[in-house]
């Protein structure tokens, strides 16, 4: 029996290039897991092959700005005049289930749910070196040197927030650190202040 039944918020974040995306579907291809990707809401169209729930939830611009209204986001940012967010309410009955709701996001978007949502446990990638980034961001040949060399300051203003995170894992190569998440998320379920009251109950029941 596990001595805590509710699920962990686990955010995942770091600079832009880093690697997010790709150690989360590292953590998400891994055998018996309880993965679960937040899902955002945005008032833009679907593309071909996006489907409702599974890749966005998609409201329109209304809906969206009364949730704002309501406090029904943990946090929420507008691009390019459309609006993306992550709705609390689908979170919250995640976590419920005992599923671990995973959040792969930018440094700012996570000091917001920092401040919603401070049992949430908090991941920071960084790379193995700062040359190691750059050589990333080049690799994606979409962006020029000057846009490349904006990413890398932001990234050097970033890495001065690393001290707000629960953790800071070096994606030196993917699954490794996928699986230092991993073992993390375990560990984060054997504190005593997520498991006591369950323990408690559990040693009245042997009495």
């Amino acid at each position: 029996m596990k001595l805590n039944e509710r699920g962990l918020l686990v955010v995942i974040s770091g600079p832009s290039g880093v690697g997010k995306g790709t150690i989360r579907k590292a953590l998400f291809a891994m055998p018996d897991n309880n993965f679960c990707y937040s899902v955002s809401m945005t008032t833009r169209k679907p593309r071909p092959g996006e489907r409702e729930g599974v890749d966005y939830f998609f409201v329109t611009r209304e809906e969206f700005q009364k949730g704002i209204a309501e406090g029904r986001f943990l946090e929420w940012a507008e691009f390019v005049g459309e609006y993306y967010g992550t709705p609390l309410e689908y979170i919250e009955k995640q976590l419920a289930t005992g599923n671990e709701v995973i959040i792969e996001i930018e440094v700012q978007g996570a000091l917001q749910v920092r401040e919603k949502m401070p049992d949430a446990v908090f991941v920071f990638i960084v790379p193995p070196s700062r040359k190691a980034l750059e050589d990333r961001l080049q690799s994606r040949g979409t962006e020029d040197h000057g846009k490349i060399r904006e990413r890398l300051e932001k990234a050097n203003r970033e890495y001065n927030l690393a001290y707000k995170y629960d953790y800071i894992v070096v994606n030196d190569e993917v699954y490794n650190a996928a699986d230092r998440i991993y073992a993390i998320i375990r560990a984060e379920h054997a504190k005593t202040e997520r498991s006591i009251t369950k323990y408690n109950k559990l040693m009245e029941g042997n009495e």
